[in-house]
């Protein structure tokens, strides 16, 4: 039977692969230790669980809730914008509650795209970016670049070589995959740009409060005017550890809130009201949890980057994010991730996110996420190693084991 025409638009879905390899392998008893998916594994913190259990016990809670956020998730969340970015916002305009940023950016999609619209997206990027626009009828252009001098120029030939003109770019920085962080000077620019050629701008900052080095990464929206041109979306997964609870937003621009509003009005009911309750108590909250979330990340990522370098695996450090952008090493670079990642799984007992899963142009590089403890990062670095110091001189004569099957 024939697939039908959106499913047809979607490749194979490349992490389902490495998935099914980790479910075989863990059937046959292997200890896997999975730095693949981005999950965050540490406990969202006690006094939001206690926020939620107190709220829940109210039976008037578990009626349908409201679909762009209650009243005073909205306002936590500008008054978080205010405090964290210097940027005001009207709670009654500008901010939606959305069941994670990813249903967000799907959800805009939705309501912007014509079908053949011209979408610019940086690759690799994280995959909703790119699909959530073409399960809605848009054609993207990839552009292969980080946010440096080069991002302008690749800019200009995307909009000189599109038919129509594109209707919106993707921003992602700190990004996910490959853990960059954008300056306010590049933001300025990159608005700039938008405002002269018309494109809206849409950015992905679920990882602003996941950063290392001293320097807060910026908001797009702290650029001047930039709010007549963007929407930006975060999320409460990975900054208070609430992946399961489903929680994000939009804000910024009025009339592209209102069509993201109105889409979602016909798709949802929100999230549950409690989980809304409990998500403005921490968007209220002093920020010890999150400087708590950021200093584990921060010491898992240096001991990753210490104890997988001394296997023989140099990884650069991550400057934000909860990944690392891990070059493949060399003997194996030539069979591309998804092979390098099924080799991991079969002959490491290691799962990592291979690259193609996130674009052709990050083939070359697997995604590696700070979701185990210390104790398991080293223990992961250990198999490398003795996976490295045996197959490493003769890459060619190791094949994962789906291949025979």
């Amino acid at each position: 039977m024939e697939e039908f025409h959106k499913v047809r638009r979607l490749p194979p879905y490349v992490f389902e692969q490495v998935n099914r390899l980790k479910a075989s392998a863990r059937s046959r008893g292997a200890d896997i230790i999975d730095l693949g998916m981005g999950n965050p594994d540490l406990p969202t913190p006690k006094a939001i669980v206690d926020k939620l259990c107190e709220v829940v016990r109210d039976p008037r809670t578990h009626r349908y809730s409201s679909s762009r956020g209650i009243p005073g998730l909205r306002r936590a969340q500008a008054a978080y914008y205010g405090r964290r970015f210097g940027v005001k916002l009207n709670p009654d305009t500008q901010v939606v509650a959305t069941l994670g940023s990813k249903e967000g950016f799907a959800n805009m999609a939705q309501a912007i795209t014509a079908p053949g619209d011209v979408i610019l997206c940086p690759n690799p990027t994280y995959p909703i970016h790119a699909f959530g626009f073409i399960m809605s009828g848009g054609v993207i252009r990839s552009l292969q670049v980080e946010p440096d001098d080069g991002f302008i120029p690749a800019l200009e030939r995307g909009v000189k070589h599109s038919i129509p003109k594109p209707l919106a770019l993707i921003l992602n920085y700190p990004s996910n995959p490959t853990a960059l962080v954008a300056s306010l000077d590049f933001y300025k620019d990159v608005v700039a740009f938008a405002k002269k050629n018309d494109i809206i701008i849409l950015s992905d900052l679920a990882y602003s409060e996941i950063y290392f080095d001293g320097n807060p990464p910026p908001s797009v929206l702290q650029v001047p005017g930039a709010i007549d041109v963007c929407v930006e979306f975060t999320s409460m997964s990975k900054t208070f550890s609430m992946p399961g609870w489903r929680m994000g937003f939009a804000v910024g621009n009025e009339r592209l809130i209102s069509a993201l509003t109105r889409v979602k009005s016909y798709l949802d009911y929100g999230a549950f009201t409690p989980i809304q309750v409990a998500a403005a108590h921490a968007l209220n909250g002093d920020g010890a949890d999150i400087a708590e979330v950021r200093d584990i990340y921060h010491k898992r990522r240096d001991v990753m980057v210490d104890a997988f370098g001394r296997a023989g695996w140099t990884i650069p450090a991550p400057a934000a994010s909860m990944f690392a952008w891990a070059p493949i090493p060399e003997p194996f670079k030539h069979l591309g991730s998804l092979e390098f990642s099924k080799l991991l799984i079969e002959h490491a007992d290691v799962a990592v996110a291979p690259g193609v899963g996130f674009g052709e142009h990050g083939d070359e590089f697997v995604r590696v996420a700070l979701v185990e403890n210390e104790h398991r990062i080293r223990q992961a670095a250990r198999n490398i190693k003795r996976f490295l110091s045996t197959s490493a001189k003769q890459p060619n004569n190791v094949v994962p084991l789906s291949a025979h099957r």
